[in-house]
């Protein structure tokens, strides 16, 4: 039953505009600075998800931020729960996604005192958010919740953090929600976009590297036709792999860490490269050197959501401010027939080379793992993963064929594939998903799997265990070889904590082994977890540990 607006609280009438903006369900792990917020949730169908951990929590609404497009939200106590949130925040700021993350704070009759858990959010979060503010009177809500969900999904889309001091939210109040956020179409002026056509079409050697929010669906099969229509070779920025049909004809590979050798000899001898929606930063650049800045020898178009990042590394020859999304639609529409020739044929030929699997040491092969996911696997899944060497075999073997179907963070952050796969579970009940996490991602997070659980959500877990921090460890053989210091690892019996949680656990030490592991997680029907015992001297597709 509602409240009536007499009896309505601060923590209600916030909950109640989280309903206007559309708000269905939010991650917490429960504090007593934010109660009168929980107690207006009673009120409302939004689904209350409990975590396991604040950074678990936050990540999960980062990646529901990611599949929809719309800011994910979350909700934390005061101090330790904003600081182990953080990773989370940062992860949507790199990752442009639109979040929103409520913090607690103490009463405001005991600010500025260093009162307990006190912190300054402006200060803390002022790095890694775009806005970072804190609501004192509680009739302001509705605008500042308006405000938050409009920059939040704003121009180049990213993290607000809202603080709620603990009287403002219990305190009795009047309000009416504000409407759900509206935004501007993001589209460019049409004469800029003619521009780039014309100087694609007089190009010998262009390639398209996308990246970047405001996708969706309708615009990865834009970027397809545009592509086809005008002959250009696509590379996606670092893990953006989803963002066109790895299946297609255009498709040349991710512009990313372990690059196609051949598709970075293509970018670095292109002759216009158009980067829509990618920032160009270190990953994607390879530590900015297949562009040099500031000015690189490639003519540079730039379309882009935030104006201050458009020449902030590169000089760009033309320069759009516009979302990516709506104006590969409108580059669809305006495209000119271009044959892509030689030029287009090379990569193509170049990239399916490069998906042939390459044999690495062991009885567990990493690569035929992968290849047996990608048989499988139906187009819609939705695979996950954190950070870490084990995520290459996936970059490279594995072939995304709808939108939104990877989520890993371009922030490289550990411990993010198991959140994420919660949240896209929750998001798309009806769709397998796989997270892919090595011995150290996983134990990052590990008891989120027990929210999976407690979520009844069948989410399939692959862990890779080589017994070390494999990253780490190969950057240690290249720098200071034969002289391994902090990377080893002893891990536990994964399956063993599968069954610990009821769920499903089983242990893979050959490639024979892992087809039928994997059907009969499938089948199960309940959270599972794939322990893979891997050869640690397979570091990565192309890395072999020494000594």
């Amino acid at each position: 039953m509602n409240k009536t607006p007499a009896s309505l609280h601060g923590g209600g009438l916030l909950t109640q505009c989280l309903v206007a903006q559309g708000v269905k369900r939010i991650f917490c792990i429960p504090g007593e600075s934010f109660l009168a917020a929980l107690d207006g949730m009673y009120d409302t169908d939004i689904d209350v998800v409990v975590a396991r951990h604040e950074g678990g929590a936050a990540m999960m609404a980062e990646a529901t931020g990611k599949l929809t497009g719309k800011p994910g939200v979350a909700f934390v106590t005061r101090g330790p729960g904003a600081t182990n949130a953080s990773a989370g925040v940062h992860v949507a700021f790199q990752d442009s996604t639109p979040m929103i993350l409520f913090v607690g704070q103490v009463a405001s009759n005991q600010s500025d005192r260093e009162a307990f858990q006190e912190l300054d959010y402006r200060a803390m979060f002022g790095p890694l958010a775009k806005w970072v503010a804190q609501i004192d009177r509680s009739d302001r809500i509705p605008e500042y919740i308006s405000h938050a969900f409009h920059i939040a999904q704003s121009g180049r889309p990213g993290p607000v953090v809202l603080s709620l001091p603990e009287d403002m939210l219990s305190e009795p109040t009047q309000g009416i929600p504000v409407p759900a956020a509206v935004l501007p179409s993001g589209q460019a002026a049409e004469e800029d976009l003619h521009e780039v056509v014309l100087k694609l079409a007089a190009a010998e050697r262009p390639v398209l590297i996308v990246g970047g929010a405001t996708w969706d669906a309708t615009a990865a099969e834009a970027l397809g036709e545009f592509a086809k229509k005008m002959g250009l070779p696509v590379g996606a920025s670092f893990r953006c792999q989803d963002f066109l049909d790895n299946r297609h004809s255009n498709y040349v590979g991710d512009v990313g860490i372990g690059i196609n050798p051949a598709l970075e000899k293509h970018v670095r001898e292109a002759d216009v490269i158009l980067a829509l929606g990618t920032r160009l930063g270190e990953i994607t650049t390879s530590g900015y050197s297949l562009l040099t800045p500031p000015q690189s020898k490639q003519e540079l178009i730039h379309i882009y959501a935030d104006p201050s990042e458009i020449g902030r590394v590169y000089h760009p020859t033309l320069a759009i401010v516009a979302q990516p999304g709506p104006v590969i639609k409108q580059l669809r529409d305006m495209a000119t027939s271009r044959a892509g020739g030689l030029w287009l044929s090379s990569a193509y030929e170049a990239y399916k080379i490069w998906q042939q699997p390459e044999e690495t040491p062991g009885a567990l092969k990493m690569e035929q793992v992968i290849t047996h996911l990608n048989n499988v696997l139906p187009d819609d899944a939705i695979l996950t993963n954190g950070a870490g060497n084990y995520s290459a075999w996936l970059h490279r073997y594995y072939r995304y064929r709808n939108w939104r179907t990877q989520l890993a963070p371009t922030s490289g952050s550990m411990g993010y594939g198991l959140p994420a796969a919660i949240a896209a579970k929750l998001q798309s009940p009806d769709k397998e998903v796989v997270c892919l996490a090595g011995d150290g991602c996983f134990q990052m997070v590990s008891q989120e799997f027990g929210t999976a659980c407690d979520q009844g959500l069948a989410v399939i877990v692959i862990i890779a265990d080589n017994g070390m921090y494999g990253t780490i460890r190969m950057h240690q053989q290249r720098h200071y070889p034969m002289r391994p210091s902090g990377t080893a690892m002893k891990n536990p019996d994964f399956a063993a904590l599968a069954r610990a949680y009821q769920g499903f656990g089983v242990t893979v030490s050959t490639t024979a082994e892992f087809a039928p592991a994997l059907h009969a997680a499938r089948e199960s029907e309940i959270p599972a977890i794939i322990h893979l015992k891997l050869d640690p001297s397979a570091l990565s597709p192309k890395t072999l540990l020494e000594g």
